[in-house]
């Protein structure tokens, strides 16, 4: 086709079932956008919300190549409404590509939009600058540093160890840029803390429950890399859980909290729920049983993937199956050169792994993937996995949830298009809602 809008219009036509806001937002997810200077944030000195790199960096360039949205960071999220194709509220992860064929800028009156082939789409709304983050915790660290929000303010993301012990190519897996992300924030001189003191997280979220009057947050991710030893003398269960220990005796019934962490033995993850974690992501990452062998090698070797899944069964006994919520890494399964070569065995696989959890009561969730050119299936694939593929996902992740009599998983916020607010993925906006559309 010879315009991104000719693909993204056919795609909608061939698939009216899946929200058109759901089109757009993959393929903003997929293939990233790029930011006219008139559309970045004065970083934390200014009005707008800037992107906190909570744990990848979750762009198409490395922080040198981004020119000046390096130096003033484009905000966090956006929020995509109105324009020709009458879109209704759609929360959007920013993924920088300079070389995006989708463009925000502001027109001559100031106000934002997506630009699309050099055509407004849609008005761009940007996170306003949350009270809490105007504050410094006593040390001098920023709220954002510590205990950033996204998903419009709904989620405390505490990427409490900032590295994995997956390491090199031999271990870490193919699509993630977790270490590297580590790497280009601390050659650039930002504070990027590797392993954060309970105690600051703590402050921070003092600092949060007090300024977050209208009570926007409602859960806190723990999580970071994987823990193949010790990490302050803790294994992978004991280091994570006893942040949600802390954060429990200190704000008892606060916020939903949430782990993402390995498949572990069922001791190791009762360890999660005495600790006060209400929900459990032991993320799979792909399901098919080749692709985990060479994209998560590190997870292979030291677990296996059939050990993986055991656990995330058992895990099921402890938390209740709607409480373990395993995550994918959705487009990998086409990427080059050990990946699917069509859509429909990529689509395939992918369902056979959806109809495997759900019909036991365990309902994953997925983020689109973003090929990170550091990675080395980003290298090979800068261009990611086809849009129809997601398009697809979307559409068999509805149905599978409807075989099964499932609905949508706690801890997201409302499902449903104009309401949904997790923003690296577009599983919650292509659900039923559930509850009356928000406003603008």
């Amino acid at each position: 086709m010879g315009s991104r809008t000719a693909l993204v219009e056919d795609l909608m036509e061939r698939f009216p079932h899946v929200p058109r806001e759901a089109v757009f937002k993959e393929d903003l997810l997929r293939g990233g956008v790029a930011f006219d200077p008139s559309a970045l944030s004065d970083n934390e000195s200014g009005e707008v919300k800037p992107k906190s790199y909570f744990i990848f960096s979750f762009d198409h360039g490395t922080l040198p190549e981004l020119g000046e949205a390096a130096l003033r960071r484009p905000p966090e999220e956006i929020i995509l409404t109105g324009g020709p194709y009458d879109l209704r509220r759609t929360v959007v992860s920013v993924r920088v590509n300079p070389s995006s064929p989708y463009r925000v800028a502001a027109d001559e009156h100031g106000m934002l939009g997506l630009y699309l082939d050099g055509r407004r789409i849609s008005d761009v709304g940007v996170p306003p600058m949350p009270e809490y983050y105007r504050h410094k915790l006593s040390n001098g660290k920023s709220v954002m540093e510590v205990a950033p929000t996204i998903q419009w303010g709904y989620l405390i993301y505490l990427t409490v160890f900032r590295v994995c012990q997956y390491f090199g190519a031999k271990e870490e897996c193919q699509y993630c840029d977790i270490n590297h992300n580590w790497r280009q924030h601390k050659a650039a001189g930002r504070p990027y803390t590797g392993v954060k003191d309970v105690e600051e997280v703590l402050e921070a979220l003092e600092i949060i429950d007090k300024y977050d009057t209208a009570k926007a947050s409602t859960a806190y991710t723990l999580t970071g890399g994987a823990i193949t030893r010790t990490v302050s003398g803790r294994d992978e269960a004991d280091f994570y859980g006893h942040y949600a220990k802390a954060i429990e005796e200190r704000f008892p019934g606060r916020w939903i909290g949430k782990v993402v962490a390995q498949a572990l033995p069922k001791d190791d993850v009762q360890r999660f729920k005495d600790y006060g974690v209400q929900i459990y992501h032991p993320n799979y990452e792909v399901w098919d049983e080749y692709l985990f062998k060479m994209y998560c090698p590190g997870k292979e070797r030291y677990v296996g993937r059939d050990e993986w899944h055991r656990r995330i069964l058992d895990s099921a006994e402890i938390f209740g199956a709607r409480n373990v919520i395993p995550n994918f890494v959705a487009g990998v399964e086409m990427a080059e050169p050990f990946g699917f070569k069509t859509v429909d065995e990529a689509i395939a696989s992918t369902t056979e792994g959806l109809r495997f959890f759900m019909s036991k009561g365990i309902t994953p969730r997925f983020t689109t993937w973003c090929p990170e050119p550091t990675t080395p299936l980003g290298k090979a694939n800068p261009q990611g996995a086809p849009l129809e593929y997601h398009i697809r996902l979307l559409q068999a992740y509805r149905q599978t949830m409807e075989d099964f009599g499932l609905s949508s998983p706690p801890g997201y916020g409302p499902p449903g298009p104009g309401n949904a607010v997790f923003s690296v993925s577009s599983f919650m906006d292509s659900l039923p809602a559930t509850e009356p559309v928000q406003a603008v």
